[in-house]
């Protein structure tokens, strides 16, 4: 009787010592919430090679509070992190950076102008219309899908996100997308 008390007690203290050193959030553990993947040009041109996807370039510049807001608020929520991940190379460009960037062919750099320069790149993609932030999405050959001007919500970027990454605007406007998903 002395031995099946033992070996009882001796089961209990094993259960309880292995209870008592689990992780504290072991059962309350969370995925870790998703991330963008920025990019620069190059990285994604060079990604694109090995795995076709479209493409997200967010045209932005050091000076622009809405840029930074939407770094910020837009940017980090996690849905739209996992539309973006999931559909697109997604491309920090500072329209007014110095550095050139050659595509093809072609060599784009920085021209200066009056207080404040362009980038030929930023200013190529987005039709000479300069104004921060602006989204330019381009499909996998680096074709221009659409270009998004201004700061945008989670709630108002997400549907444009679909509408490019899943091929909607295939056949229909986005005004049609829109009315279609609601």
């Amino acid at each position: 009787m002395k031995k099946v008390l033992t070996g009882a007690l001796l089961i209990v203290g094993v259960a309880l010592a292995l209870f008592a050193f689990r992780p504290l959030n072991q059962a309350k553990s969370t995925p870790k919430a998703a991330v963008i993947k920025w990019m620069t040009w190059q990285e994604a041109v060079e990604a694109n090679k090995k795995e076709k996807k479209k493409i997200f370039i967010d045209c932005f510049t050091d000076w622009c509070g809405w840029c930074k807001r939407m770094d910020a608020s837009t940017f980090t929520d996690p849905k739209v992190a996992e539309v973006m991940n999931k559909h697109f190379y997604a491309v920090k460009f500072n329209a007014e950076q110095k550095a050139n960037v050659t595509f093809g062919d072609h060599t784009f750099k920085y021209i200066a102008s009056g207080n404040r320069g362009v980038h030929e790149l930023a200013y190529s993609l987005l039709d000479g219309q300069l104004s921060y932030p602006s989204f330019v999405y381009l499909d996998e050959k680096f074709q221009r899908v659409t270009i998004s001007p201004g700061y945008k919500t989670p709630e108002q970027i997400l549907p444009e996100l679909k509408f490019v990454g899943e091929e909607h605007y295939n056949g229909k406007t986005y005004e049609q997308y829109l009315k279609a998903t609601k």
